[in-house]
């Protein structure tokens, strides 16, 4: 049986105890004992203060992410940078190339490591301006629910981290098994749109690039260009590039690819549709075209990936 993929969430007083609870429902709910191990860390073990009054028992130190995987830093408050010792135990971790996740003002944390310069991110939409003044060389993005940027990801506001986990279950072991946690939690596998929906200010362009994208997801069957995506928004296209690759981190043509990918992956482990139908339908072309990206970016093929996952839904 292959060896958990270990998950250890990073708390700093005084830890948002929501936060950490849903990344403990997630990855140490014991249904997800076979693909994942959950352990809780802080500087100084023991007694953590939370922002809901009850503190939070800790009982390992930093050492913990030295073995982690996945490392996630739940919110906390005051939003104070996090101890040298604590900044230094994240850069570590991220120079092994472990893979670091925010939930809401979790991000403060990241930022304060230098984890997040030059990169896209995101957090709760209320602590956007004072996290711009902050981290001036952060690419601030509120008006979305999470953003992937490779090793490190962002989520906004309180139940966004659960839309942030379900990304990283998904991307773990694949499209069934993150809706099968969605279905244990009662939550939507995957919602669309961003964090601008639920603001109490005004913010430009409501609706923002989710309506966009909810659309290009739609009809991502078609060869869409920048220019089809540009004209739905009501953009020129080299405004509509710009302003998407701001928020998104990504060009329009790589965020749709990703999202044909990750179409074709469903697929694949819920249907029994042909490779050839089921490249057709993401708008990938061909099934050759289908085995050239899952090789590259996924390093097996559509064949091995279903057999792969139709035996560890049998097992």
């Amino acid at each position: 049986m292959a060896v958990p993929h270990r998950v250890v969430a990073l708390v700093v007083p005084d830890v948002v105890a929501f936060d950490l609870s849903l990344a403990a429902q997630i990855f140490g709910h014991p249904a997800e004992a076979e693909r994942y191990s959950f352990q809780v860390c802080a500087e100084t073990p023991g007694d953590v203060p939370s922002t809901t009054g009850f503190p939070i028992g800790v009982r390992h130190g930093l050492e913990l992410l030295d073995h982690a995987d996945t490392v996630i830093v739940p919110g906390f408050r005051p939003l104070r940078d996090p101890p040298p010792a604590t900044r230094e135990a994240l850069r570590r971790a991220a120079g092994r190339g472990v893979r670091l996740a925010s939930v809401c003002v979790g991000a403060f944390a990241l930022a304060s490591a230098g984890l997040l310069d030059d990169r896209a991110a995101t957090t709760h939409w209320d602590e956007a301006d004072a996290f711009r003044a902050r981290f001036p060389r952060v690419r601030m993005n509120p008006d979305v629910l999470y953003i992937d940027s490779g090793t490190i990801l962002t989520s906004a506001g309180l139940s966004a981290g659960i839309d942030l986990c379900l990304h990283m279950v998904r991307l773990d072991y694949g499209a069934a098994a993150a809706a099968a946690v969605a279905r244990r939690m009662v939550v939507a596998v995957h919602r669309a749109g961003g964090q601008t929906q639920y603001a109490r200010r005004p913010l430009p362009d409501p609706d923002g690039l989710g309506a966009v994208c909810d659309w290009a997801v739609r009809e991502m069957h078609r060869g869409l260009t920048v220019s089809h995506l540009a004209r739905h928004a009501g953009m020129a296209p080299r405004t509509f590039a710009r302003q998407f690759r701001d928020a998104m981190g990504m060009t329009p043509m790589r965020w749709l690819g990703v999202q044909r990918l990750l179409e074709a992956q469903r697929l694949l482990e819920a249907t029994s549709l042909t490779v050839e139908d089921i490249a057709a339908r993401c708008g990938i072309g061909s099934a050759a075209n289908l085995r050239l990206h899952m090789s590259r970016e996924l390093g097996t093929t559509p064949t091995a990936y279903r057999r792969g996952h139709r035996r560890a839904a049998e097992d």
